[in-house]
């Protein structure tokens, strides 16, 4: 493990120093220091994959696979010939996939699929409690790092649909995980996300009910036109780059609507549950309840739970506290309801041990 971090380093110092020698030559110096942030994140991203065998190893089996999502949403001619016709090539992402060293071939087990939160997030071992405590509950896991996650380079950082195909992203690597793994159960599939990963659950839930078994989005964004509003001005800039929307919610209305879950409320027809807190310091509680009045509007049946003022704000429930994993515990009462895991937790205790190791 030590060694492998070591030089993983030494891969890095090396690319450092290559990338202090490129040429400037037209390009400014904030672009140069851009590019050199990328090529940090690539590193810090090769970093995040060896931690995640070192994490899990004693319980999982850690793979690393490449699928394709749609072509992408904004495509930019590049002025070669060669390449722009070919920019409509579906576009290749990562996907992760843990399997519990538990599970036996000639079985079925249930999977749960996780997105990650974050504008130009990654999945990374922040998460590893979480995917521990899942796949000791026998849950089959697939982390997709959809279009515009971090650490895969500019190109696929400039690739973010936001709201948009990365949902297809997600679904392509559920519908991987069916057509690829006998062990998994087509019909005990479910979303489970926080943040920008609880929104991609909830507009999966509604837009692919026919996949999936049920859905945990714990504080989703839910409306993205809402949330720009309250927001400090710089967030506005992730859409309107010239590589992503290009444009203010004022100048496109439709285009924002279309990639807010809060518009897609009506075409629930999975079991889901929604969490949020009144101190939420990222996504505001007044957001989340768009999401819940509009399914009420629309007489669904769903669960939701809005908390007090609790410690972490929008990571109440992520953060390794005793009261956090309490509400995680419930979380997984919801999952396992709908997806049967062959081992349920049977109190917080067993989700403690299964997640920290020790209680």
């Amino acid at each position: 493990m030590k060694r492998s971090i070591t030089v993983l380093f030494l891969l890095f110092v090396a690319a450092a120093g290559a990338q202090e020698k490129k040429e400037v030559s037209n390009n400014t110096l904030a672009v140069r220091i851009a590019d050199q942030e990328h090529d940090f994140d690539v590193v810090v991203k090769k970093l995040e994959d060896v931690l995640w065998y070192d994490k899990m190893d004693d319980v999982a089996y850690v793979d690393k696979v490449r699928l394709t999502g749609p072509p992408r949403f904004r495509q930019i001619p590049t002025g070669n010939a060669f390449h722009d016709a070919l920019l409509d090539n579906d576009l290749v992402f990562h996907a992760y996939v843990f399997i519990p060293k538990k599970a036996k071939q000639n079985k079925k087990y249930p999977l749960v699929v996780f997105s990650h939160g974050g504008i130009h997030g990654t999945f990374s071992t922040v998460y590893a409690h979480v995917i521990r405590e899942l796949v000791a509950q026998g849950y089959l896991v697939v982390a997709p790092d959809y279009r515009g996650s971090t650490g895969y380079g500019k190109g696929f950082y400039r690739s973010i649909d936001y709201g948009g195909l990365e949902n297809e992203d997600v679904l392509a690597a559920a519908r991987y995980m069916v057509e690829n793994y006998r062990m998994v159960d087509s019909r005990r599939v479910g979303l489970l996300g926080w943040s920008h990963g609880g929104m991609i659950t909830l507009m999966n839930a509604c837009k692919y009910p026919e996949v999936y078994a049920c859905g945990y989005a714990g504080v989703p964004v839910s409306d993205v036109t809402y949330r720009l509003e309250y927001q400090k001005p710089g967030y506005t800039d992730n859409f309107t780059a010239s590589y992503h929307i290009g444009k203010t919610p004022q100048e496109a209305p439709e285009e924002y609507a279309r990639r807010s879950p809060v518009n897609y409320a009506k075409d629930l027809r999975i079991p889901l549950m929604i969490t949020t807190a009144e101190n939420d310091d990222d996504v505001s509680v007044r957001e989340v309840r768009r999401m819940i009045d509009s399914l009420n509007f629309y007489k669904k049946d769903f669960e939701y739970k809005v908390y007090p003022p609790m410690p972490g704000a929008h990571l109440f429930d992520r953060i390794d506290t005793r009261e956090a994993t309490d509400i995680r515990y419930k979380a997984y009462e919801f999952l396992a309801r709908y997806l049967t895991p062959p081992r349920p937790f049977r109190s917080p205790d067993e989700l403690r041990k299964a997640g920290y190791r020790f209680n």
